[in-house]
């Protein structure tokens, strides 16, 4: 069955709002065998939103739309569900009484405005959401399914792992569905391709793709088979052969990140982590500590902006700075050196360079960054030569310090 997504809202189209909620449901519902073909999105104006509603009611099986279920007088998407589907809105006591409870819980009173939100269009379902008070709408009828959703992407996101996937996929004949993803790091995506392309060959029943990111490269693998066992067989072979091909730039798989796979192998090692940042100003340590249980791994990190903080908090040689600069491989060495140093700590990552917009030379542009790891097996470093965007360097820089990191724990095992 095919699906159209359409996200509704000004804010979208004029480009106020990035739209989430469309890729958090368009893969939700790849994982359990449908096809989005078409994604549109429409600001809030009632003929428009008419128009668009028709046309996707033709064209696909399943139509989801994300927005404009909230109280207010903005909030228009019911006023069109009712005109296109020939209905009225009926009122709901059950929807009533449990927005009341909500505000009751907050020891909010509740506005009387939000009475709004327990009008459903007759004959449709609702779809409960436990995080707010708008609810989702559900029409099914001659062979189609319409579904209506909250624009707000965490209510969104819980109607659908909630109602509406399990709903789809009680009504939708399906094909088992296996997605792999396979996580890599340190190499382009175009340089990939050419290692891949040439020496893969994909099923008929396996779709495979290149999803670029700061971070790196995902390979995803998606197999789609009569049954788990040939689906899940499918996929293994592809990505079985990636690793053969790629396999010294993969850092993980699926949900793995180089924040999580770097904490496991130091919690595994019981071994700690400081890190010392001039550029990325906090980035780094802030990665590292979004991991769940960070604290038993990551003892500190030390932001030195400033040359004095370099030479003061991580006892930087003057002179290094004065012959080498700042940013240097000599400077980012000394850095990670004092760190490990003072600190203690089994690993030290360090990170200098210059973000941008300004502040380059022809020796060292803007985007030039040195990274350093320090263990007890020694110093290692790397220049990066990366773009004139700020914080793109500095996103980059990070996901570049921590790969650096996963290969200098690997080696010295």
């Amino acid at each position: 069955m095919n699906v159209e997504l359409i996200s509704i809202g000004d804010e979208i189209i004029t480009g106020h709002t990035v739209d989430t909620n469309s890729v958090y449901i368009a893969r939700k519902l790849a994982e359990i065998g449908l096809n989005v073909v078409y994604k549109t999105a429409v600001g809030d104006d009632l003929k428009r939103m008419e128009e668009v509603f028709y046309q996707a009611i033709k064209r696909a099986d399943i139509v989801i739309t994300t927005g404009g279920l909230g109280p207010t007088d903005d909030d228009i998407t019911k006023r069109v569900i009712v005109k296109v589907f020939k209905r009225n809105l009926v009122f709901q006591e059950d929807i009533l009484d449990d927005i009341r409870r909500r505000f009751e819980v907050r020891g909010i009173r509740m506005p009387s405005i939000n009475q709004n939100q327990a009008l459903l269009p007759q004959g449709a379902t609702y779809l409960a959401n436990r995080t707010c008070s708008a609810v989702g709408i559900l029409i099914a009828e001659e062979g189609k399914i319409f579904v209506a959703l909250p624009g707000v992407p965490r209510e969104a996101k819980t109607i659908v792992d909630e109602e509406l996937i399990p709903f789809l996929q009680g009504r939708v004949k399906q094909s088992h569905i296996c997605v792999i993803k396979l996580r890599t790091t340190g190499i382009i995506e175009s340089a990939l391709a050419e290692k891949i392309a040439p020496n893969l060959k994909v099923p008929d029943t396996v779709r495979f793709a290149y999803l670029p990111s700061y971070s790196g490269v995902d390979l995803r693998i998606i197999a789609s088979a009569p049954n788990k066992e040939t689906g899940d067989s499918d996929a293994e072979s592809v990505a079985t052969r990636l690793r053969e091909l790629v396999g010294e730039y993969i850092f993980g798989e699926n949900d793995d990140t180089l924040e999580s796979v770097i904490g496991k192998l130091l919690s595994e090692r019981g071994q700690s982590l400081t890190v010392a940042e001039s550029c990325t100003a906090g980035l780094l340590a802030g990665q590292i500590t979004s991991v769940p249980g960070s604290s038993a791994y990551f003892e500190r990190g030390v932001v030195t902006y400033s040359n004095l903080s370099k030479v003061e908090l991580l006892g930087v040689p003057e002179k290094i700075i004065e012959e080498h600069g700042a940013v240097s491989r000599e400077t980012a060495e000394a850095m990670v050196l004092g760190l490990r140093e003072k600190y203690k700590s089994d690993y030290g990552v360090s990170i200098t360079g210059i973000a941008g917009p300004d502040g380059g030379t022809d020796e060292k542009p803007v985007g030039t960054v040195f990274i350093a790891v320090s263990s007890a097996d020694g110093v290692k470093s790397k220049r990066l030569s990366l773009s004139r965007d700020r914080e793109i360097n500095r996103r980059r820089s990070v996901y570049a310090a921590m790969e650096l990191l996963r290969r200098t724990i690997l080696e010295n095992d």
